[in-house]
């Protein structure tokens, strides 16, 4: 197969979808890689690191979209990508369709079959293709978070850590799965008070046996909700539930609540996010004051510690890309239902129920799909 692998165009994006190693696994499966040159270059790789694993490189995107059966990338084709896009064709990459509207359309109209990242499955229940980038992101969150709170950023002047004589600062992470929990972990190890707030009470007793005291977790209702959310000096949004547009659970009337300066950090503004007065960011200028409150909203967190996130990204990856590859997608999603999952569309149809019901947009079964 072709597998072609472009640079990332979106704003302050600097990850790669195949990484040297990538493309020499699947040279040696017997595969065509293409890279677009210094598509790398972001996370640490160059062209003649390619060249060495058995790659060539293509001197834009659209020798790599015209050449490729399959496209590799990190974040969602943007417009300009989108109109590349052939019937026949594979995207393999995150997409985050729910919230996106024009996104869906255009992937719809372009014929391509397209799998997402995000959600794929595995047997445990789990999302092993967004894992390493919710690891990524959660321990980010406190770090950015912490650099919203300073004054010279519109925050409270707030030290999460204190020093002696000076209580630390109090962090509230609304979620306890991989987003968050890590998140708490970082926040913690800062020297922070935190709480995690979660509806599932397995989740909650798995969260108290492993980390003990080192972080509290209370139940997630609506009340517990704006009680802490008033206390806090930094609130992360950690909720996700796949495929699906993210909850609104911090409304625009709570902000009134909470403390001048006090800083948000949605992590979940991929699908959404999880407060009312989220809207997207980049790392250009990642910072936005609503009502006192500071509000950071990047949509590609982990791009900004970029060889490391592309590194995790693709060692997970590599696997799937690879059974897509050597046996087409049909006969991999046939064999491997979890694979069979990330199929979102597929030759103008949505195949992924949670983006249907978020757009109101009829859905074709991935099951029926495959046969077509």
């Amino acid at each position: 197969m072709k597998i072609g692998c472009p640079k990332e165009i979106k704003a302050q994006e600097f990850r790669v979808g195949m990484t040297p190693t990538t493309a020499s696994e699947a040279v040696r499966h017997g595969h065509e890689v293409m890279i677009e040159t210094g598509a790398g270059l972001g996370a640490g790789f160059t062209d003649v690191d390619y060249e060495a694993a058995g790659a060539s490189i293509a001197p834009n995107a659209a020798a790599i979209f015209e050449a490729s059966e399959m496209i590799v990338k990190v974040k969602e084709p943007q417009p300009q990508e989108r109109a590349q896009l052939r019937e026949g064709q594979i995207l393999f990459t995150y997409l985050h369709l729910a919230p996106d509207p024009e996104q869906t359309k255009d992937l719809l109209a372009s014929g391509a079959t397209c799998i997402a990242y995000e959600t794929v499955t595995d047997d445990q229940g789990g999302l092993p293709l967004l894992a390493p980038m919710s690891e990524v992101a959660g321990k980010l969150a406190p770090q950015v978070g912490a650099w919203t709170l300073q004054k010279a950023n519109g925050g409270r002047g707030v030290l999460l850590g204190g020093v002696p004589g000076v209580g630390p600062g109090r962090v509230v992470v609304i979620g306890g799965g991989v987003v968050g929990t890590h998140a708490a972990r970082v926040a913690a190890g800062m020297g922070a008070d935190v709480t995690v707030l979660d509806r599932s009470l397995p989740r909650l007793r798995y969260l108290d046996d492993t980390f003990g005291t080192l972080f509290r977790n209370r139940y997630s209702s609506a009340a517990a909700t704006a009680e802490l959310i008033a206390e806090a000096d930094m609130v992360i949004g950690a909720v996700l539930i796949p495929g699906a547009t993210a909850p609104k659970l911090v409304t625009r009337a709570q902000l009134s609540d909470m403390k001048p300066g006090a800083a948000i950090v949605d992590v979940a503004i991929d699908q959404g996010g999880c407060f009312e007065t989220s809207k997207p960011t980049t790392h250009e200028d990642p910072i936005y004051d609503v009502d006192g409150v500071m509000h950071y909203c990047v949509a590609n967190m982990p791009g900004a510690v970029a060889r490391t996130s592309t590194i995790a990204l693709t060692n997970a990856t590599m696997p799937y890309l690879l059974e897509l590859a050597n046996k087409g997608w049909r006969e991999a999603c046939l064999d491997d239902p979890h694979l069979l999952n990330g199929l979102n569309v597929h030759a103008g149809h949505l195949t992924y129920f949670a983006v249907g019901k978020a757009l109101g947009l009829d859905v074709l079964a991935p099951t029926l799909a495959i046969k077509q």
